[in-house]
């Protein structure tokens, strides 16, 4: 069998490992939405398969101005951005590394504040989150969302469309699509959210629809072997639910495998919580999912470097994707194969800022902080 550390090639994108950096979220975007320069040194300081990932997966960015969710978050919807996610991946592609950005619309998980002209946020349905958002007044409860009209859902899939091209000629690897952690694709899939009577509420069928659309439009715009999907099941996050998700994600990704994706990353249970059980305690079984799945399988949500190796080793993943650990350790393949020390998280820098907790933690080279 593999291991973590062998080569793996993906759709059209060839890895040199199967140790895969997390989209993370941070905040520090620049005016206008576009990645900071400092952006550039963060991600090339992982880039190097030798000592960091086989392949990065970018902090979410919105598709367009009404995605955006959360204060200083990139996009990939001008010429701006696409200028700011080029410095990005040439410094990345000199590292010897690969990178896939992801591409993201929050739907309801919004605030007025953070949209053009103050708008509500958009949604399957007029529901509310529970849940809350980061602006610029610190974190408040997300905005009331309205109803997304069947003329305008043609756009959103336009949207989606039109941010995987500009990603290509951003110098990106491929692109993952965000279905998961209950922002807009996940709305329309879960019952919770979406209490639609058109074509895109009601049966299973119909709420995978948008889904369905979005990743046909990217995968005929840039190919298939280059776009991968992202779904998390069972998370409660941001208010997401569903009263039976079995049967939903069974056909979601019955309908996503003939396809010939690059790859489906699949959040593994609720993000620091329980891996087989629903939010209402009931099992869920990911083995149904692979099952129905083909192509490279990625997983994801708390493994640490035993964790990671055996998912490979014993072939229950062909990819593992890690987050927080990979923040505080920009060479955390070169950690995970020599069994090093990790550096410990500094939870207050996660969000927003600058080099301090983004580009200053040190590697096994270079004098080490307190370790973990």
């Amino acid at each position: 069998m593999p291991t973590l550390f062998d080569p793996i090639r993906i759709g059209d994108i060839e890895l040199a490992t199967r140790l895969v950096m997390a989209p993370l979220t941070r905040n520090r975007a620049a005016p206008g939405q576009v990645p900071a320069p400092l952006a550039a040194e963060y991600y090339a300081q992982r880039a190097n398969p030798a000592t960091g990932a086989g392949l990065i997966i970018t902090e979410a960015s919105q598709v367009s101005p009404m995605g955006q969710g959360y204060l200083d978050t990139p996009g990939i919807h001008n010429a701006e951005q696409v200028a700011g996610w080029k410095r990005i991946t040439e410094a990345v592609h000199a590292r010897g590394g690969r990178i896939v950005i992801q591409l993201w619309h929050v739907g309801r998980v919004s605030h007025v504040s953070l949209l053009p002209d103050g708008q509500s946020p958009v949604a399957p349905s007029a529901i509310q989150a529970n849940t809350k958002t980061y602006t610029r007044e610190g974190f408040q409860p997300t905005s009331m969302p309205r109803e997304l009209r069947l003329d305008e859902l043609p756009g959103i899939v336009e949207d989606y469309r039109r941010a995987a091209r500009l990603a290509m000629e951003a110098g990106f690897d491929g692109v993952e699509v965000h279905a998961a952690n209950g922002y807009l694709l996940d709305q329309f899939l879960r019952d919770g959210s979406n209490h639609r009577t058109d074509a895109y509420g009601g049966p299973i069928e119909n709420r995978a629809r948008l889904l369905l659309e979005v990743m046909r439009a990217v995968t005929a715009e840039i190919g298939a072997g280059r776009t991968g999907v992202r779904l998390s099941p069972v998370t409660p996050s941001n208010d997401a639910y569903d009263s039976n998700p079995q049967p939903l994600f069974n056909y979601v990704v019955e309908q996503l495998a003939p396809m010939g994706l690059a790859y489906l990353h699949v959040v593994e249970g609720q993000t620091g919580g329980a891996r087989d059980l629903t939010d209402q305690g009931r099992p869920f079984d990911y083995a149904q999912l692979r099952q129905r799945f083909p192509g490279p399988w990625m997983v994801n949500n708390g493994y640490d470097r035993q964790m990671a190796l055996d998912a490979v080793a014993s072939g229950a993943a062909d990819l593992v994707s890690v987050g927080r650990a990979f923040i505080a350790n920009p060479d955390l393949g070169r950690r995970w194969r020599e069994n090093a020390p990790l550096n410990a998280l500094d939870p207050s820098t996660l969000y927003g800022g600058g080099a301090k907790g983004y580009t200053d933690y040190p590697t096994l080279d270079q004098q080490p902080v307190a370790s973990a």
